[in-house]
């Protein structure tokens, strides 16, 4: 394959929503699997829209979902500069070029007078396109001698400049182009406008300066999100007018809402409880914080895997990949051509079996934070007294065993905490239900009995402590049952929680007999 070179173009408006990151990660892995070059350019020709901290976001996302540039703005500027707002003075030159040649044309129609036109042909059911068939009817130097347009130009009059589209013989007329994901697609000519390429501000609008910066950057392939679809005949029929070599096209479908139809947005995430952006953003005019993935406990490679398989895959069943692997694996030729549907349940999946791919000790340095900030809460809202199990909690050894235990039945680090606080903390409430069910009115002897089992255990590891405690309950004769369950009780505070016995030998003897005599005193 030719050099690889594309491009990941998002504009600075806002924190990048996940269907940015998915066409970014496309772009990446395609650069990737062919050696290529993974280039961000930042096209901010809409001034009115444009957001500071935007275009930071943008680079920390890439950087924390591991898919990070290889050319762009303050790295490898071979083709620099990279913000479109510091290449006004290039698009200009082939924007007059484009008027040399009679591919384009000033514009100097008013918005009062434009607005006036739609009305008319609104009312006559009509939809008014400025093109081929009315050209020569407005305001424009088509249609005005080339004095005029020099004087209206002279006195500073406000203009646009118009790429002149096709003019075709007839509607059967098209457009032809190949689609890498979509295949052979084709337009009418005599129904596309003449889109305005340069504004009146001073700017080029998407079509010039993405078609400019395109060729002078080498990009070989444009890998866009579908939206750009009609966008597509103006951008081959600006590539001929500059008699330039147009790339290659892949247009990706679009991620849809997890119920309905329609484009997934941020809405959604708010209305259904999950995050439609990498990382949390904070808008600086509002104050509102949108959530992001990274924030919610999600591991950048879970979801990097998770948007990958939205609207591509393998063509196998296999559904984890490494990064380096989706790299291999990657063909713009198995992505889908119609909308993929966003998963929330399946995102979770994934994020759960990444943690499980990861040792019990990276678990553990992730959770020992956790644990440390809830047992400062826990200093400052009970008495220093409080009994707790103080000999392990920041014992990174004793938290990788805690986080053997548990991580099972967790989805998220954040999870660790609910699923195992009875590790460091002695249950300062019981579950009601489980008591009333549990603790009968000769509980608390049985209970004392127990006490006295386990003092005579020298060796307080699970299997002799479970040994033992059965041992004595089939002496006695007593249901497991009225043993087990209330035993739980009072270590866990409620009927959860792994093989009792290794909770027993990871609080140790003095803590498991102390919670038990606790229980006995509250009930």
């Amino acid at each position: 394959m030719q050099n690889v070179r594309v491009r990941f173009a998002p504009s600075p408006t806002g924190p990048l929503h996940i269907g940015g990151v998915r066409t970014a990660l496309f772009n990446y892995l395609f650069a990737k699997k062919h050696g290529g070059t993974f280039i961000l350019r930042i096209e901010d020709t809409d001034q009115t829209r444009y957001v500071a901290n935007a275009e930071k976001y943008i680079v920390d996302a890439l950087n924390w979902c591991n898919i990070p540039f290889d050319e762009g703005p303050n790295k490898n500027e071979k083709y620099g500069p990279y913000r479109q707002s510091d290449r006004k003075e290039i698009y200009k030159k082939y924007a007059d070029q484009l008027i040399e040649n009679g591919n384009a044309y000033y514009c100097f129609d008013t918005t009062s007078a434009l607005d006036f036109h739609r009305t008319d042909y609104e009312a006559k059911g009509e939809t008014f396109i400025y093109n081929w068939h009315n050209r020569t009817k407005l305001t424009n130097s088509i249609s005005l001698s080339k004095d005029e347009v020099q004087k209206r130009l002279l006195n500073g009059e406000e203009y646009v400049i118009r790429f002149k589209m096709y003019e075709p013989e007839s509607e059967q007329e098209t457009i032809e182009s190949i689609d890498i994901i979509r295949g052979p697609i084709s337009f009418r000519k005599d129904i596309l406008d003449d889109k305005i390429l340069f504004k009146s501000d001073g700017m080029p609008t998407y079509h010039l300066a993405n078609i400019v910066d395109d060729h002078l950057m080498d990009i070989s392939h444009v890998i866009r999100g579908e939206e750009w679809l009609p966008s597509l005949p103006l951008h081959i029929a600006l590539y001929e007018a500059f008699g330039w070599e147009a790339p290659e096209f892949a247009h990706l479908p679009l991620i849809l809402k997890p119920v309905g139809k329609g484009k997934l947005s941020k809405r959604d995430g708010d209305k259904l409880g999950f995050p439609v952006f990498p990382l949390e953003y904070k808008n600086e005019e509002t104050n509102e914080i949108s959530r992001g993935y990274k924030e919610d406990g999600y591991f950048a490679d879970a979801f990097i895997n998770m948007l990958a398989l939205l609207g591509w895959n393998p063509g196998t069943e296999q559904e984890l990949f490494t990064l380096s692997a989706l790299c291999e694996a990657f063909t713009l030729e198995r992505v889908s051509k119609s909308g993929a549907k966003f998963n929330p349940d399946k995102t979770n999946w994934f994020n759960q079996q990444y943690m499980l791919l990861k040792s019990d000790a990276e678990l553990a340095e992730l959770f020992a934070p956790i644990v440390e900030k809830h047992l400062a809460v826990k200093d400052e809202i009970t008495s220093s007294s409080t009994p707790r199990n103080d000999a392990h909690i920041f014992d990174l050894d004793y938290i990788t065993k805690v986080v053997s235990q548990i991580k099972e039945r967790a989805t998220f680090v954040s999870d660790f905490w609910e699923l195992s606080s009875f590790f460091f903390v002695a249950p300062t409430s019981y579950n009601e239900k489980a008591a009333s069910k549990n603790w009968k009115e000769d509980t608390s002897d049985i209970m004392k009995e127990l006490i006295t089992v386990l003092e005579s255990i020298k060796d307080f590891k699970s299997q002799n402590i479970e040994t033992a405690v059965k041992e004595w309950i089939t002496s006695k004769e007593i249901g497991f049952g009225k043993v087990m369950q209330p035993f739980r009780l009072s270590l866990v505070g409620d009927m959860k929680g792994p093989h009792l016995f290794d909770i027993a030998e990871m609080i140790g003897k003095q803590e498991t007999i102390r919670r038990i005599q606790k229980a006995i005193a509250t009930f």
